[in-house]
């Protein structure tokens, strides 16, 4: 078995970690490619599983990493607060053990493809996968913008707002969840498209299907970010293309993992009658 190894070497014991369990997992697997820094591109190696060690910002920056060559991904949680992170540090090995780990099914996600064309231009200036969201907000945190929302061509509205989040079901429990939209079943074929601080009581979060092309615009500054991470100053006149990614992101579907088991976990639901 060819494997990837990659993480935040900057986290706390997460290298402590790696190395600890460096030696058994030699013995189970070729490590073709390791990085621990983030910037490393392996989207050319060819193995047959990721492990990510960390939270879900390692996750991301794994998606990143990995680029157009989405690889199979065994995510180790050491971060804090992880939606993505299915297994603890003492089931790795028992795992690399199995001889069917490399049959066990495959969970795909969504990822969403996002394009920057600049005015007039007809190439993208840029282009970024995105497994949690694309945000286009304002240049300043208590300013509000207008951002005009085209689906299929035809204009939604131009919401009055500070921002606007465009998620995916994996990114409906990160900054999605925090502004007030709809949690999504991680492997459920929708996007949530919701306003951070509208200006009008009426706007409120949309799902629609991610294979529906989508815009925005804006007649201000505006700063894009895709996954946390900025990647571009808007200008008047630029457009934001939205739409579903040819790639998906792939997870091991670990025997004994249960989505909601680890919502009310994470999110510290009671799930109970009475005391």
């Amino acid at each position: 078995m060819d494997i990837i190894l990659l993480g935040n070497g900057n986290k706390p014991g997460v290298r402590d970690t790696i190395e600890l369990l460096r030696p058994e997992i030699e013995r189970r697997a070729n490590i073709l490619a390791e990085d621990f820094t983030g910037q490393k591109d392996v989207s050319s190696v060819r193995a047959d599983l990721t492990v990510v060690f960390g939270g879900d910002g390692s996750i991301l920056r794994a998606v990143r990493q990995m680029g157009t060559n989405q690889i199979p991904v065994l995510a180790v949680h050491l971060g804090t607060l992880s939606f993505l992170s299915t297994i603890q540090t003492d089931e790795l090995i028992p795992l690399l053990d199995r001889p069917d780990l490399l049959q066990m099914p495959i969970i795909k996600h969504l990822l969403l493809h996002c394009r920057l064309f600049r005015s007039n231009q007809t190439e993208p200036e840029s282009q970024h996968l995105a497994l949690n969201e694309i945000v286009l907000h304002s240049l300043q945190a208590a300013r509000s913008i207008g951002i005009e929302f085209v689906l299929e061509h035809q204009l939604v509205t131009t919401y009055r707002c500070s921002g606007l989040i465009v998620s995916t079901p994996v990114g409906s429990t990160a900054m999605s969840l925090s502004s007030g939209g709809p949690i999504l079943r991680k492997d459920i074929d929708a996007v949530a498209i919701l306003p951070i601080s509208p200006h009008t009581l009426s706007n409120r979060p949309l799902v629609d299907s991610p294979d529906r092309f989508m815009e925005l615009r804006t007649q201000q500054q505006a700063e894009l970010t895709v996954d946390g991470s900025t990647v571009a100053v808007i200008a008047p006149g630029d457009t934001v293309r939205i739409t579903r990614a040819d790639q998906t992101f792939k997870t091991i579907d670990v025997p004994g993992f249960c989505y909601y088991k680890a919502l009310r976990s994470k999110l510290g639901w009671n799930g109970r009658f009475g005391d």
